[in-house]
């Protein structure tokens, strides 16, 4: 009788065990099914505004530029600002309202969206140096998590900042300068890209043609910093188009991991139909990238370098070579305080030379940099943040100092 009684409570305690974990799953389903009918109302009553998720990324782009893609209604509005104030030593100091993006998404079906980022610099100003830039403007024909095709005016898929330049989801208030000088961000260019992801493999991979550089430029044959970041084509009336190949393979097949490399290659003298186009030049660029986060660590950077073949055929100083890298490495106070906000300190190392060799060999220090930048973030939600840092920087051996504030959202 014993025995029996045992088996039968025995058997009571498995069934209500299983009763509370059924039960568990039952709420857990009901809240997602909540939530996504809370989005789709939002979605409707807003007329295609939904909410942003930081944590939802597509192809390797930031939350606010992957809303489309995760939105209940075909119509996607989003965007981004961020504005800044600087006092470098020994100079005034200013502020900038430096960018104000909008996003318009449309899907006309599951498998055809239109994506369009247009960016407002400088307050659109253009008697101060602001101007209305169309960043992309493609259409994604998506057919298997494998392959997917994109056309149109696309973000050149090299480095880390080019495709993620939201400003939530790097820590110093401007943008590493490697990424300006050597991976010009933000760099968009008319092309075709194909893109996808293996399965459970970790591994994600784009490929295409973009709108070559044209670094037979005025600051190429002068060795100048801004060589690289003059030849970009963007979206102007009537670009000259001259094919170059892109490529980049990301593996993030361990949580918390992104680990990738990309390869540009192309011509370099982007000039068709003008008497000053050269022939012969060649443009050879990659990068190295990595990005991780551990609980409240995270660390990211790359090592990236340009080469210009032929580049004597420009002049005896033109610049042909530049090469650098940086890291970053950060901690979140606010995970093991009662604080309850994300509050990021971190320290960043950046060295590079835009200008690391030029045909005759000479000026080749004049822009080689260092710089140690300290500071922190304070997220008062998921999509904002104010930054604070403090950038020590050296230039041919000169200290170029400088402390800045700076605010971004996304939304």
């Amino acid at each position: 009788m014993k025995r029996t009684m045992s088996t039968l409570n025995i058997a009571a305690i498995l069934v209500t065990g299983a009763n509370a974990v059924t039960l568990e799953e039952r709420v857990a389903v009901l809240e997602e099914k909540n939530k996504t009918l809370t989005e789709e109302v939002l979605a409707t009553q807003t007329e295609g505004f939904t909410l942003v998720d930081t944590q939802k990324t597509y192809n390797g782009m930031g939350p606010a530029a992957s809303k489309v893609y995760f939105s209940k209604n075909p119509l996607s509005i989003g965007g981004y600002g961020e504005m800044y104030y600087a006092n470098p030593e020994g100079k005034d100091d200013y502020a900038d309202v430096y960018r104000f993006i909008t996003y318009f998404g449309y899907k006309f079906s599951d498998n055809v969206i239109l994506n369009a980022e247009i960016e407002f610099e400088h307050g659109a100003n253009a008697e101060d140096g602001g101007e209305v830039v169309l960043e992309f403007m493609y259409l994604d024909f998506l057919w298997k998590e494998e392959v997917n095709f994109r056309l149109g005016h696309v973000l050149v898929p090299m480095g880390l900042i080019n495709l993620r330049h939201e400003p939530v989801l790097f820590n110093t208030v401007q943008r590493p300068e490697v990424e300006k000088y050597l991976l010009p961000s933000t760099w968009h260019e008319n092309g075709a890209l194909v893109y996808g992801r293996f399965g459970d493999s970790g591994l994600e991979y784009t490929a295409g043609v973009v709108n070559a550089l044209n670094l037979n430029n005025d600051n190429t044959i002068s060795a100048d910093k801004s060589w690289i970041r003059d030849g970009r084509q963007g979206s102007h009336a009537k670009a000259p188009f001259d094919p170059a190949f892109v490529g980049r393979v990301d593996y993030t097949g361990i949580n918390g991991l992104l680990l990738g490399a990309s390869v540009y290659y192309g011509e370099a003298s982007n000039l068709k139909d003008d008497a000053s186009d050269i022939s012969g030049l060649t443009t050879t660029m990659f990068d190295v990238h990595a990005n991780y986060e551990n609980g409240p660590f995270r660390v990211y950077g790359l090592y990236t370098q340009t080469n210009l073949d032929n580049a004597e055929k420009l002049g005896s100083g033109a610049a042909e070579k530049g090469s650098g890298y940086y890291v970053n490495l950060s901690y979140d106070a606010g995970s093991v305080t009662e604080i309850g906000y994300k509050m990021p300190f971190f320290i960043q190392y950046e060295e590079f030379n835009p200008v690391e060799s030029s045909v005759d060999g000479l000026n080749e220090d004049k822009y080689k940099t260092k710089t140690t930048t300290i500071g922190m973030n304070f997220f008062p939600v998921d999509q904002a943040v104010l930054k604070v840092d403090y950038a020590m920087k050296e230039v041919n051996n000169e200290s170029q100092d400088l402390f800045s504030i700076g605010l971004g959202f996304v939304f």
